[in-house]
Formats: structure tokens, C-alpha cells, sequence
């Protein structure tokens, strides 16, 4: 697996995730998928916004990277526009993809610490980072 570009979207003490459950698990993964050829990271965060939550967003910054298959960049993000969970990716789209349920969710920050979210490490620095504030 090639790099993922992902967006830290928070609004009003809240996060959006998408919230997954598959093979019997559920879990909340940032919105973000993988860069294709011709992107940069920034591109593919943005556009994966788009199709998993259905909103335009600015990119603000680089919030963190991890190194988990390949580069994972995740970038603090404001939306421009857009109407929230009218995403239409082909996670939402495709019936042949089995592979599991998404669905985009607002969480409030101080939950982030009693959920299961992956990747653990950035759900623990947003943690931190809301402590502070």
C-alpha cells in the first residue's frame, strides 16, 4: 500500500470520523484514503473529504505523519463548503466491496479517549492537544 492522505476535520469540539464496523468489529478511522499517482498528499486528503464526508475543506496545516504501509499524512483541515454525510465514494456506492459499514460521524474530542480509533497514536496527540486548550 502506497501512502493515505487524511483530514483532521474538528468543528465545535467535535471530530468527524467515519465510523466502521466490519467482520464484526467496530472502530472509527479518520477520513482519508489512499494518494494516487498524479497527487500530492494534500490533493488526496482533500478529495477523500469529499467523497467520505461529502464537504469541501482547506487544508491548514500538516498535523502529523506516521510511517503504517506506507506514508500516512494527516492534515488539520476547515470546510468550505459542502453538506456533511452526503459523501458519495465508492465505499458508499460500490455493493461488491464487502467490506464493511461507513459512516460519517461527529465525535465530540473528550470521546475520543473511551472509542477505538485508528491510528491510536493520532487519536492520542488530539487528545493531548484538546487537554491543553
Amino acid at each position: 500500500m502506497g501512502g493515505r492522505g487524511a483530514v483532521v476535520l474538528i468543528e465545535e469540539g467535535h471530530i468527524a470520523l467515519i465510523k466502521r464496523i466490519r467482520d464484526g468489529s467496530m472502530y472509527y478511522v479518520f477520513p482519508g484514503g489512499g494518494i494516487l499517482a498524479h497527487e500530492t498528499p494534500e490533493a488526496a486528503a482533500k478529495r477523500e473529504a469529499f467523497e467520505e464526508l461529502g464537504v469541501q475543506v482547506e487544508i491548514e496545516r500538516l498535523f502529523t505523519k506516521i510511517d503504517y504501509q506506507g506514508i500516512q499524512y494527516f492534515f488539520m483541515a476547515r470546510r468550505i463548503g459542502g453538506i456533511f454525510g452526503t459523501g458519495l465514494g465508492e465505499e458508499y456506492t460500490d455493493p461488491k466491496r464487502q467490506r464493511g459499514t461507513y459512516e460519517p460521524v461527529w465525535v465530540r474530542l473528550e470521546e475520543l479517549q473511551t472509542i477505538q480509533v485508528k491510528p491510536m497514536e493520532v487519536a492520542g496527540e488530539l487528545q493531548r492537544l484538546s487537554e491543553e486548550n
